[in-house]
């Protein structure tokens, strides 16, 4: 069995959006396993594990993420996670693998295929709500689909943003209010919020959100008066359902199972999809498991490894 460690240091975004985009390929189709995350409760966090099986990719496993607020105070990562690959003849260890940053660029790549085929635009100004790792993720991934002619960045913290802003200079990035953040043709959220924190007033016609943040039960980013003007599309309808940004507004009544207009697997293999450019869009992005084995593979073939005895 191979430990692999800074796996995702010979890795790039062009060709980990192209794994992602392929794996939900396969999801539409209905080719692989995968059952909905298992969630761990803390006081102060959760972890979750995330098994699924590729088969065209042979490849099959399952991750175990955590997620921390908290962390940042402590220096500490908010997410981090550990991916186990097995034989799929034998069930024997074939690979642990540090999946910290790899669950940041899997997360991106998926809101950069959402964006390359929800946003009616190819040049487009980009609105960012938070300013951590997976902010950074999304410009990143979303930048090899779309031409990123501006950023606008809102965080609780402006020195935050301003850091942000920094880091992207090249793409005219600057720190501003969260209503104006949301003025852009792609609106990205990626906060830990528990309340709606970007107002429907503020989402002007055509624009595509990729609602990153909410990720479990009780967590929510947006009016749920934005879900009902938009169609919504989902990665997984059951994941979703339970802990996407959904997940609170059906609970109230507010949004149903039956008002999600697709999957984004639908979409890439182009059975849904935007029919209009003034039609408001949402990917309601969970995670998947199948998303977190087509980036293991890229990274066993070139990340650093070495052995550990097993069994």
């Amino acid at each position: 069995m191979r430990y692999y460690h800074d796996s995702d240091e010979t890795l790039n975004y062009e060709q980990v959006n192209r794994a992602v985009e392929a794996v939900f390929r396969e999801h539409a189709r209905g080719h692989v396993q995968m059952p909905p995350k298992v969630y761990i409760t803390f006081d102060h966090g959760d972890f979750r594990t995330m098994p699924a099986y590729v088969p065209s990719l042979g490849i099959a496993g399952v991750k175990i993420v955590n997620v921390h607020p908290d962390n940042r105070a402590a220096g500490l990562p908010t997410v981090m996670a550990l991916t186990v690959i097995l034989d799929v003849d034998t069930g024997i260890p074939k690979a642990i693998i540090n999946a910290t940053r790899l669950t940041d660029m899997r997360t991106g790549a998926a809101g950069a295929i959402a964006a390359k085929y929800l946003s009616p635009k190819k040049e487009v100004i980009l609105g960012v709500i938070g300013s951590g790792k997976q902010a950074e993720s999304q410009v990143e991934a979303i930048s090899k689909e779309l031409t990123i002619t501006g950023i606008r960045v809102w965080s609780r913290e402006e020195k935050n943003a301003l850091a942000f802003a920094a880091r992207f200079r090249d793409y005219s990035c600057t720190s501003t209010s969260i209503e104006k953040a949301c003025d852009a043709d792609v609106v990205v959220t990626t906060t830990p919020s528990r309340k709606p924190i970007v107002m429907h007033e503020w989402i002007h016609e055509g624009t595509h959100i990729n609602a990153i943040g909410a990720d479990a039960p009780g967590k929510e980013e947006l009016d749920p008066l934005i879900l009902k003007r938009a169609k919504v599309f989902v990665d997984d309808r059951p994941q979703a359902i339970h802990s996407g940004e959904i997940n609170v507004p059906i609970t109230k009544g507010l949004f149903h199972a039956h008002d999600i207009a697709g999957t984004l697997g639908e979409v890439v293999v182009g059975v849904k999809g935007r029919k209009k450019p003034d039609e408001i869009t949402v990917f309601d992005s969970t995670g998947l498991a199948i998303q977190d084995l087509a980036i293991a593979g890229l990274a066993m073939a070139g990340g650093k490894w070495v052995e550990l005895p097993f069994p």
